[in-house]
């Protein structure tokens, strides 16, 4: 196993178990488990921030991988692609202010965003396996040069 299947499966598998502490912290606050409720939910932020810094590092120093798969679908990927990276940077910016509405203790507001909060990082966990599972299983490609490298112009 190479770094360019390595690393995404690993950040693959943070945003994973990301997505399930969120759910698994849904039912506690349910049951009305506050404590366990905000440990377990600190632990599925801690697990997205390591997420984040992988796929960050890859794509920095490593690169990312690029369509292998026929040209007929690219489209249909690139559009899905670009659903999940907005849904990715809108779930995060959802994360960060439901998080600091919680540690602010302002509940009603928490519980609302945290609901919504909660979907849509689940999608974006499910698309975002579905994007590793097209780029690395189904349809490897290329890679891509790191960015330091494209930034600075070396080959």
């Amino acid at each position: 196993m190479d770094l360019y299947f390595l690393f995404p499966t690993i950040s693959t598998t943070f945003i994973v178990i990301s997505a399930v502490l969120v759910a698994i912290g849904w039912g506690l606050i349910i049951k009305g488990k506050r404590a366990a409720h905000k440990k377990t939910m600190i632990l599925a932020a801690i697990a997205a921030v390591i997420f984040f810094i992988i796929y960050s590092s890859r794509t920095i120093f490593v690169g990312n991988t690029t369509w292998g798969g026929p040209d007929d679908l690219k489209p249909f990927y690139q559009v899905f692609l670009i659903f999940h990276i907005v849904l990715a940077t809108v779930a995060a910016v959802f994360g960060i202010s439901t998080l600091v509405l919680g540690f602010k203790e302002k509940y009603a507001k928490h519980r609302k965003w945290g609901r919504i909060t909660s979907v849509i990082w689940f999608i974006t966990a499910i698309t975002g396996v579905a994007v590793y599972v097209l780029l690395y299983l189904l349809y490897p490609g290329g890679h891509t040069a790191p960015v330091w490298k494209a930034i600075f112009g070396i080959e």
